[in-house]
């Protein structure tokens, strides 16, 4: 049972469960990891509440050493539970004679040693301490963080399972796994899409080809990140399939339209319920927050058996592309095109979401403001200085700007949170780990007001942080946080949009260290560049510029998901760039030669072509 997080950066909440005895350590077998894993056990009568973690040196000793006053693990009824939380790391500066002895230190009392000889990067040479700044890590069961590796895991193809319950392409499928493990890569994400599962009726959940799916990865020796696609698929970049909400939703939403997001011309969007009715009844007796939660759980209680083994991770769907956003940006039927500033999503007619911004405005003693959202901010395809709201001494920036967008983006935190709540206590003890997914905005980044960024539901602008608030809920639940456009730079968007995804990407940084939770990544689009890969590579490392100076202090992300398995992935030249970069990913490295990595894996791609010019071929 891995134990939850808490959002302080220096302390373990654990929600350990025991019987007897004190707590307990043991060294168990190494994985594919530089570095053995450690597992806890705890006495089956205590539940220790309070862990407190300090990293400290111990030069020339060998063994993995346990306080005197700790009972020895034999003489003890006991369970065993990962450990696999949070540690201290500094930039890694050590001598590899070094080793780590971390010290835990429970309330009552009890002191533990734990860690054999390793090389380590846990602190630097004396000379070096005081320019540092410790930042905490939060190691999942999908990371190998003492060793400041990465694992990667590739995005499997939306439509490995049809809307029919059937697995597509099974020889494509088993070739390409086989393939992936081949060449390091620790896993694959897989869409599990709640149009699929209970798309007839409510409650009816159809799990058999999903099922053979995670078989077939588990004979292959992937892991997997299981997505709850709680979205409808088309209509976002590089949605290649349809598999729309589930039937009887649909039916629901065409009885009242108001269940879904609404912009200010009436124009529905079917991609995601709003989450105006999140507690409102309105799903033939259970409210959408419901709906979700039995999904949620009855995924748990079919796939049980894989938890914590193959199912290593839960990235629960918060909203259109699974992102924790508005739909403010739809690509279907050129609604919306890159890289406009979006619209405001709270315009139903009476019931919800302008119920709530009418009676916020009247609490705030100005009914005048709950009449709708900025009359002037727009259309999808303006730029920031083309809408009244958002130019540079726009309204965006006045009082009632600020109401607007603390309600607007109030609600989206509001509706994380309250399903992020009911995950926390559905997966609670089933050994994987809970992550969320947040969109990567960013062009207009430069603008003071960061337009497209508040229409999707983000309250960030030059003045304020819109993504600590975000990490914060996150930590509340010991969430990962999932972000996008690790792979792109600067100076290739387009300079008149102002964009900056590396700028960007480094506020999310800080702001996940800030709120002490784990940062894991995605590349926004499909690239097999050496370009693309090297960029990720170093954005791997999550570096954190210190004010008033040019020192960083590095800490990998817990994870890298790869979008996406395709044809193009196995042809042979791609496929011989993305080889190298597993490798890279996976050990920790960031600045070998890339040449001399694309020889050492020429050898490695020539034995696999057979089997990646079968999967190429089946993927078509």
């Amino acid at each position: 049972m891995a134990a939850s997080l808490a959002s302080q950066p220096s302390y373990l909440h654990s929600s350990f469960f025991g019987t007897n005895g004190n707590l307990s350590w043991m060294q168990t077998e190494a994985s594919t990891s530089s570095r053995p894993d450690y597992r806890v056990v705890v006495p089956s009568h205590r539940r220790p509440r309070l862990v407190k973690v300090r990293a400290s040196i111990q030069r020339n000793s060998k063994e993995l050493e346990i306080s005197p006053n700790a009972t020895p693990m034999s003489s003890f009824n006991s369970m065993s539970c990962s450990f696999s939380e949070e540690w201290w790391r500094k930039a890694p500066h050590c001598s590899s004679k070094n080793e780590t002895r971390a010290h835990c230190v429970a309330e009552n009392g009890l002191s533990v040693n734990f860690f054999s000889q390793r090389e380590s990067d846990v602190e630097a040479p004396s000379t070096q301490k005081r320019f540092l700044k410790e930042y905490p890590f939060h190691e999942t069961p999908t990371s190998r963080g003492r060793s400041g590796g990465v694992p990667v895991f590739v995005m499997l193809p939306l439509d490995s399972v049809n809307t029919n319950n059937q697995l597509t392409k099974r020889r494509a499928l088993n070739a390409s796994l086989l393939a992936l493990k081949s060449a390091g890569v620790e896993g694959v994400m897989m869409d599990i899409w709640w149009g699929v599962v209970e798309k007839d009726r409510p409650r009816e959940y159809r799990w058999s080809a999903y099922r053979e799916l995670m078989e077939m990865a588990r004979k292959h020796g992937l892991k997997v990140q299981a997505v709850m696609s709680f979205h409808q698929c088309g209509g976002n970049v590089g949605d290649s399939c349809f598999v729309p909400l589930p039937q009887w939703i649909v039916e629901e939403i065409k009885k009242n339209p108001d269940l879904v997001y609404t912009d200010k011309d009436g124009r529905r969007n079917y991609e995601y319920l709003s989450l105006g009715c999140d507690i409102i009844p309105v799903l033939r007796g259970r409210t959408p927050v419901q709906v979700y939660s039995d999904f949620m759980r009855s995924f748990r209680d079919n796939f049980e058996d894989m938890f914590g083994d193959t199912i290593v991770e839960v990235q629960v769907g918060l909203g259109p592309a699974g992102e924790m956003r508005y739909p403010s940006y739809p690509e279907r039927d050129g609604i919306w095109r890159f890289p406009g500033n979006g619209e405001f999503q709270c315009y139903d007619k009476v019931h919800y979401m302008l119920a709530s911004l009418k009676a916020n405005a009247e609490a705030a003693g100005r009914p005048e403001w709950g009449l709708g959202g900025p009359h002037d901010a727009g259309h999808y395809n303006q730029w920031p200085e083309d809408a009244g709201f958002f130019r540079r001494e726009g309204a965006w920036n006045s009082s009632y700007g600020n109401f607007f967008l603390e309600w607007y983006s109030g609600l989206l935190l509001d509706h994380g949170e309250r399903i992020l709540t009911a995950a926390e206590a559905i997966f609670r003890g089933t050994g994987v780990c809970l992550s969320g997914k947040i969109a990567g905005i960013h062009w207009h980044y430069g603008t003071r007001s960061h337009p497209p960024e508040l229409t999707a539901g983000y309250y960030n602008t030059r003045f304020r942080d819109g993504y600590l608030p975000i990490a914060r809920m996150f930590g509340r639940h010991g969430v990962t946080f999932n972000f996008t456009c690790f792979e792109m730079k600067d100076f290739e968007q387009p300079s008149e949009a102002l964009c900056s995804p590396e700028r960007l990407l480094s506020q999310v940084v800080k702001a996940s260290r800030k709120a002490g939770i784990a940062l894991a990544g995605e590349n926004a689009l499909p690239r097999f560049d050496d370009g693309a890969y090297e960029q990720i590579v170093i954005q791997s490392r999550l570096q954190v510029k210190e004010e008033g100076r040019s020192d960083t202090a590095l800490e990998p992300m817990c994870s890298f998901t790869f979008l996406r398995m395709s044809e193009s992935m196995f042809q042979p030249d791609n496929w011989r760039r993305f080889v190298p970069f597993v490798r890279h990913m996976a050990e920790g490295r960031t600045f070998q030669p890339w040449e001399e990595e694309h020889r050492v894996a020429e050898s490695f791609v020539h034995a696999t072509r057979p089997l990646i010019q079968e999967a190429a071929a089946a993927l078509v």
